[in-house]
């Protein structure tokens, strides 16, 4: 895992009713990350993405705040079935942990912002508290996911 300054982790966890492995499986499959984003800025995987990530796998996303953009991450954390985590140009991290619980799996999704070349522009654009609310937004939208 990467280090990271606790003062720059913005999170939140969530009992879901599946296993580590069901739920790291769908976060190893970019294709499917729409599925279950909460910001509504994720529209789909581009399609030289890889069908499933692995440590240091590039993949591309078509994405959309106001306007649609293209961005390209790369796996830096990869733990299966406890942890994977990825970064773009900005050096920001988007971390899923799966701790197995009683009755499923608790996640905690992680915005960190520990290595961020543009702080000012995220606190600017209001990134932290669109990010909190994005990130309870992802996971019940991924605890909804398992129940249906």
């Amino acid at each position: 895992m990467t280090t990271s300054d606790p003062k720059k982790v913005i999170q939140a966890s969530r009992l879901v009713k599946a296993t580590p492995q069901q739920i790291f499986d769908l976060l190893a499959d970019p294709r499917k990350h729409s599925l279950i984003d909460g910001s509504g800025s994720v529209q789909n995987a581009r399609v030289n993405a890889p069908e499933r990530l692995s440590l240091g796998a590039k993949f591309g996303m078509d994405m959309k705040i106001g306007l649609p953009y293209r961005i390209t991450n790369e796996v830096v954390e990869f733990d299966e079935p406890k942890q994977i985590g990825w970064r773009h140009m900005g050096g920001h991290i988007w971390r899923y942990v799966l701790e197995p619980a009683n009755g499923g799996t608790m996640v905690t999704e992680q915005f960190d912002w520990t290595h961020s070349k543009s702080p000012i522009v995220l606190k600017l654009m209001g990134a932290f508290d669109k990010n909190k609310k994005a990130i309870a937004a992802t996971l019940e939208r991924l605890a909804a996911h398992y129940e249906s």
